[in-house]
Formats: structure tokens, C-alpha cells, sequence
């Protein structure tokens, strides 16, 4: 996937301006994922299909504790 361009906030950002988040950004065959602290940083890169179960994964793991 090529660097995307168009970055979109997750809705649940944090208080302030809003740094403690991921973004988002939509290509035609892949999703990237980065951290809005770091945008220079890696990505993480997923099919449109893994997406999905992805963030189901995260939604299941907020109640957990290590």
C-alpha cells in the first residue's frame, strides 16, 4: 500500500486536542492504522476482510487485565 493521504480520527479521541488516538485511512485494497502521537512511525496494514475482526479483537480486549 502506498502512504495514504487522507487520515480520519478515530471518534473516540481523547480530551485536549484530541492526540490520544489511532487514525484511519481507506485504500482500494488495504486499511492502514497509525498512531496520531507518531504519524511518522510504522502503520499497520489490513485487507478490508481482516478489519473488521481486528477491532473486534481490541473492543474484546478493553475489559481484560493482564
Amino acid at each position: 500500500m502506498t502512504t495514504p493521504t487522507i487520515w480520519k480520527k478515530s471518534s473516540f479521541s481523547g480530551g485536549g486536542e484530541g492526540n490520544d488516538c489511532v487514525e484511519i485511512a481507506e485504500g482500494p485494497t488495504r486499511i492502514a492504522v497509525r498512531d496520531s502521537k507518531a504519524p511518522a512511525r510504522a502503520t499497520l496494514s489490513f485487507a478490508p476482510r481482516a478489519f473488521a475482526p481486528f477491532v473486534e479483537a481490541l473492543k474484546g480486549a478493553q475489559g481484560r487485565t493482564t
